[in-house]
């Protein structure tokens, strides 16, 4: 009997969680304030030496959308603005909070990262504007309370698109003979933003690109339009000051598109941008207007926008989280150096690069530590990152693909504006984007710190988990049959040590180096650059045959160094003479551009090619050692066959992908799809494999 009363209560349990939830009463309220300055001439910064604006080119506008779902209340504002400190901001909320009825944490104020507008606050070699930042705080309040009083019954609905040919990755990676020197004399940029159209001292971008065009939608109940939040990563595209530049444009383009009797209110936020913009630097210079590039992308949004479904039962969470971290404060050297560069600036007016970075550093000197406020917004299913520094698309990506939210986006520059955050990985290679100043202020580990902070409350927000299946990450091997004893698809967004897949689904731990780009466009999905660093790990059993398959790039002219660059070796980490299997790319020592295996100084045995291989294009590459005997195959026909001595060391288990063990001459372009066998390949496999690739 009891077993029967608690099956029938288990019945009642379980219809009841079936039973759908009680709808939200979400209501909407939109407000556009105009921000323009009403006094000129105002400052301009978000350049290097500060600019006058003396009139307006467009007028400047701030953005606010209040939603209540009749238990929570938020404010999601875009401000036409390059960047608003977090003083101001805090500011703002609190005396909007009383009048709006919106909790200080559960507003979002961003910038859109126009760099026409006045200047908020000061960085680099401009100061904040002295009348400006007052009258814009009010503007600010007047546009969140008249929001807040004009709600009305509503329903929401999301999409995410795709312009791939409106946002590339503008930072790119040097050639290791062209690095250049930093403002502190120090030659550490091997990548550096805007490199000019195919220039041939950059050999490609440094990190990936996110081109999703994301909208969240809202509708009145009688099914007319009410607003569009958009969101999208390119940083600006270039207007005279004062201006909104692309984004005011896309932003009244898109309204009149949709219902040109009443234009719904919409707002352009900015993405991950950090290291995009709207040049295409792998190709010919295009001429293009700003208007062109505006309707370009307000198509793209309008077709998506069309297919949007409406939901009225949209609940919303939000929660905030304030982080406290480190600045990269000057050591005793660098502080001096700083104190003699200003010493002598004459009337405190910093012109030179070198003048901006030295009072820069006493800055951070005066402000070691910055608490920023992090936030994850939940509307629906989708939700919304609001990070106070500019992003890069990787950071960006990584995010949406671990938050639980169903789309995701993010908004940077929201609630201050704490600079770049580079990843680890990014800030070996240097560049403007890491140079300490107060656009680039927190420490290395920031990113990293800032992204698990963040997918922790979107996870916490959604009530979802997510797992990472690493199979998927093989698609061009573990369509084969030919079970590799190890393998890699260098697919790593560079967060944590590489994957290595060996067989049973048993892990090998492998990692990268400094000097390594990762998660760009491979052969197959997604891959690594290497530009200094190495891939290593410890490959046990791996006996004197055995055989090494990949997919190379090579971004480095053969006609500069004696070896052009190592891809793959076998031996101990830093060995003298570098005993043991290198395969690379000769240069003008010898086989200038072809394939070469080389068993390291003492032997001295080199094994070549015969095809010129061509700069910056994919090939198939399969080396087999058998004994004495080695072998190649590119793009699956024999390249070359030879003898050389083995010397690799007895019970050596290193392997090293993007270098040489003795890090003489590393590889300078991508790798993708690696798989070690223990054992010989045979052609016809080899065949087999390189077709599998298809066209």
């Amino acid at each position: 009997m009891k077993t029967r009363y608690l099956l029938a209560w288990l019945s009642v349990v379980a219809l009841a969680l079936s039973l759908p939830a009680a709808e939200t009463k979400l209501k909407a309220g939109v407000a556009t304030i105009d921000v323009t300055p009403e006094k000129f001439p105002v400052r301009v910064n978000c350049y290097f030496n500060e600019r006058i604006a003396t009139a307006a080119a467009d007028r400047l506008h701030a953005r606010a959308l209040v939603l209540d779902d009749g238990t929570t209340r938020i404010l999601l504002c875009v401000v036409d603005s390059c960047m608003m400190p977090r003083e101001f901001l805090d500011k703002v909320k609190e005396l909007a909070a009383k009048p709006s009825g919106i909790p200080v944490e559960n507003m979002m104020i961003s910038a859109t990262h126009t760099h026409s507008a006045p200047a908020v606050m000061g960085c680099l070699g401009c100061d904040a504007d002295e009348v400006y930042p007052k009258f814009l705080e009010s503007q600010l309040v007047r546009a969140i309370t008249m929001a807040a009083k004009n709600l009305v019954p509503a329903k929401a609905g999301w999409a995410v698109t795709h312009a791939p040919k409106h946002t590339y990755n503008r930072r790119w990676i040097l050639r290791s003979d062209k690095v250049r020197n930093d403002p502190f004399g120090n030659p550490t940029v091997r990548a550096n933003m805007h490199p000019g159209y195919q220039h041939p001292d950059f050999i490609g971008p440094s990190g990936p690109v996110d081109d999703s065009l994301s909208l969240l939608a809202l509708r009145t109940h009688d099914d007319k339009p009410l607003a569009v939040l958009a969101n999208f990563s390119m940083h600006y595209f270039g207007s005279p000051a004062l201006s909104s530049d692309y984004f005011g444009l896309f932003c009244a383009g898109l309204a009149k598109r949709i219902d040109a009797e009443k234009p719904p209110w919409v707002a352009m936020s900015q993405g991950t941008s950090g290291d995009l913009m709207w040049m295409d630097y792998g190709s010919p210079e295009k001429k293009i207007t700003i208007q062109e590039y505006t309707d370009g992308l307000m198509q793209i949004a309008h077709d998506a926008y069309k297919k949007i479904e409406y939901k009225t039962d949209v609940p919303l969470k939000m929660k905030e989280t304030k982080l406290t971290l480190n600045r990269r404060v000057p050591d005793a050297k660098r502080l001096e150096w700083a104190h003699k560069v200003m010493a002598g600036v004459k009337n405190g007016k910093v012109q030179s690069q070198q003048e901006i970075y030295a009072r820069e550093a006493l800055m951070l000197h005066a402000e070691p530590k910055r608490e920023l406020k992090l936030q994850a917004i939940m509307i629906g299913k989708g939700g919304i990152y609001a990070i106070p520094n500019e992003v890069f698309a990787l950071t960006g990506l990584l995010l949406k693909g671990s938050s639980g939210f169903e789309p995701a986006f993010v908004v940077e520059l929201a609630n201050g504006a704490e600079g770049y955050i580079p990843s680890q990985a990014q800030h070996a290679l240097g560049g403007y984007t890491t140079w300490p100043a107060r656009t680039a202020a927190l420490t290395i580990d920031a990113e990293s710190k800032i992204s698990d902070t963040l997918s922790d409350m979107g996870l916490s927000l959604s009530g979802r988990g997510f797992g990472d299946d690493l199979e998927h990450r093989t698609a061009f091997l573990r369509a084969l049959k030919s079970n590799p004893a190890v393998r890699t698809s260098f697919e790593e967004f560079g967060r944590d040590d590489a994957w290595v897949l060996a067989m049973k689904k048993q892990f090998v731990g492998g990692t990268y180096e400094d000097g390594v780009a990762y998660y760009l466009p491979g052969k197959f999905g997604r891959c690594v650059h290497f530009a200094g660093g190495r891939m290593k790990a410890n490959v046990k059993d791996l006996g004197p045959t055995y055989s090494v398959e990949f997919w190379f790039w090579n971004g480095f002219p053969n006609n500069v160094r004696d070896v052009t660059g190592y891809m793959f070796s076998r031996g101990e980490d830093g060995a003298k003479d570098a005993p043991g299997d290198h395969l690379g790319i000769g240069g003008t020592h010898a086989h200038a551009g072809k394939l070469i295996f080389f068993n390291g100084n003492a032997k001295n045995q080199i094994v070549a090619g015969k095809t010129d291989l061509k700069l910056k294009e994919w090939y198939h590459v399969v080396l087999i050692r058998d004994g004495k005997n080695v072998t190649a195959y590119l793009n699956g026909k024999e390249e070359f066959s030879g003898e050389a001595d083995v010397t690799v060391p007895e019970k050596c288990t290193q392997i090293f992908f993007g270098g040489r063990n003795d890090k003489f001459r590393g590889f300078e372009g991508k790798l993708d799809e690696a798989a070690i066998y223990n054992r010989a390949l045979t052609a016809k496999e080899i065949a087999e494999h390189f077709a599998a690739a298809g066209k």
